[in-house]
């Protein structure tokens, strides 16, 4: 269910449009306040899909939906309950329309593709991120040397998840590409094995790890291949003690004497090239990617970063890429600001701007992309430009020598900050890239304000009232 079929299915267990009289949201609830209660059906609303629970409150009740769903929600229920006719309710049908062009235009068997990539990593996140954050904690103790005696343990904690990435990519690769997750698991497993240090390929000893996250892709994707051929000829008699023993057995084989070897090459030469973009032309590259980040979601083709940014983790311990990144983020918060004081007058376009802007700080910038800055359309270059600029600000100092990095992926804006790390340390880590972030706020807001909305209002959105007749 989309989170427009969502709100839909909620408000009549609410009693209806005219039974809502508030809608709001913080990081997991929908906070809605309701006229009269006995109309709610608590009972559905707690079977309803997608609903983790329910708390009510008096005429308030507390829909929990999780985070990132819960923003995406909120503003599609206000635009139900909204009278017809306002400038929200226009921008939301242009929003949406939109997404569902962009759909379209990304249902291509590249794009497809890389969705499924996408798929593979996705749910590895949350352990990005907690050992991310421990990874952080333990490099912070350790530079201030306290607690000596538990940052070794904090370490182990951290770095135990990502020295079986791989068996966890495989896994997932087998199980989103029709195979059988564990004999994906299985034949990436042979990369962090201690015993691929005694296997010599082209007169080099292999090293446990080598290839990474894209040696695990690749050697489960084989895996598959071979597997679903085997399915079709193996009588079914043997096919449980022949087809396992050749899916783990041809890709192991392929997986130690090729693709561990052009794996870690790739993966190398990743590291090499990012460093070299970052500190030979980091203020032209952080513009660049800053910039185009934006158009890069709206087209579906960030999630080609997505291996980048895991097997950059994984080699070096962060991404020098997502901050970066990042910036687009905060472009887009300041544009929305600077639309939210030149229409100071359009309730309906500054209440969506209040629901979905605290999601946009934490990096969630969907709603306000969809429900704002893109079906208005000049606020969404603008927010490019601050996203540029951002960008450029972050690798100037990469280039300058004050590199930062993300230990893990997935939370951006504010929420990046527990995950950040730098060859300075954490502390001025957190400084270049808050700075980063205050001029992609501030460059947004300012093209938006000046370039990015036409007079007091959108006039090509703005309904216009009938002249009223004079009186007789």
């Amino acid at each position: 269910m989309n989170h427009q079929d969502t709100a839909a299915a909620l408000l009549p267990l609410l009693g209806g449009a005219g039974n809502v009289r508030t809608v709001g949201h913080c990081m997991t609830r929908l906070r809605v306040t309701v006229a009269d209660r006995a109309l709610v059906r608590g009972a559905e609303l707690r079977a309803l899909p997608g609903v983790l629970g329910v708390v009510e409150d008096g005429e308030s009740w507390q829909i929990v939906l999780g985070p990132g769903t819960v923003a995406r929600v909120a503003p599609e229920l206000e635009r139900l309950v909204t009278a017809r006719g306002s400038t929200a309710d226009v921008l939301a049908e242009r929003g949406a329309a939109l997404r569902e062009r962009r759909r379209a235009r990304n249902a291509t068997p590249g794009k497809l593709f890389l969705r499924r990539l996408a798929q593979i990593f996705v749910p590895l996140i949350p352990a990005l991120v907690g050992c991310g954050v421990i990874a952080g904690a333990a490099g912070l103790l350790a530079n201030l040397r306290w607690l000596p005696a538990l940052v070794p343990a904090l370490s182990a904690i951290a770095s135990g998840f990502m020295s079986l990435i791989a068996v966890f990519v495989g896994y997932r690769t087998a199980k989103e590409f029709g195979g059988t997750p564990v004999l994906g698991g299985a034949v990436a497993a042979v990369i962090v094995h201690p015993g691929v240090a005694h296997v010599t390929v082209f007169g080099r000893q292999l090293a446990p790890g080598q290839g990474g996250v894209l040696g695990a892709l690749g050697a489960a994707l084989l895996g598959t291949v071979v597997e679903k051929a085997c399915r079709r000829v193996v009588p079914e008699a043997l096919d449980v003690l022949v087809t396992p023993f050749l899916t783990v057995l041809l890709p192991g084989l392929v997986t130690l004497y090729g693709l561990m070897f052009v794996a870690g090459e790739v993966s190398a030469a990743i590291g090499r090239c990012a460093e070299w973009l970052l500190a030979n032309g980091g203020a032209v590259a952080g513009f660049a990617l800053g910039g185009l980040f934006l158009p890069l979601v709206m087209l579906g083709l960030h999630q080609a970063l997505i291996p980048i940014h895991t097997t950059l983790i994984a080699e070096r311990g962060s991404t020098v890429l997502l901050p970066l990144l990042a910036m687009a983020g905060a472009g887009q918060v300041g544009a929305a600001l600077a639309v939210y004081v030149r229409l100071a007058r359009d309730v309906s376009v500054r209440r969506v701007i209040r629901s979905a802007l605290p999601a946009a700080l934490l990096g969630i910038g969907e709603p306000l992309i969809y429900g704002v800055s893109l079906p208005l359309g000049r606020p969404f270059a603008t927010a490019c430009v601050g996203g540029a600029f951002g960008g450029a600000f972050v690798g100037l100092c990469h280039q300058l020598g004050y590199s930062v990095g993300a230990t893990a992926i997935g939370p951006s804006g504010w929420a990046l900050f527990p995950l950040l790390a730098g060859n300075h340390g954490p502390v001025r880590a957190v400084v270049v890239y808050g700075a980063g972030l205050a001029v992609g706020y501030g460059v947004g807001f300012v093209a938006t304000y000046a370039f990015g909305v036409r007079g007091p209002g959108p006039e090509d959105v703005t309904p216009r009232r009938p002249p009223v007749p004079p009186l007789p």
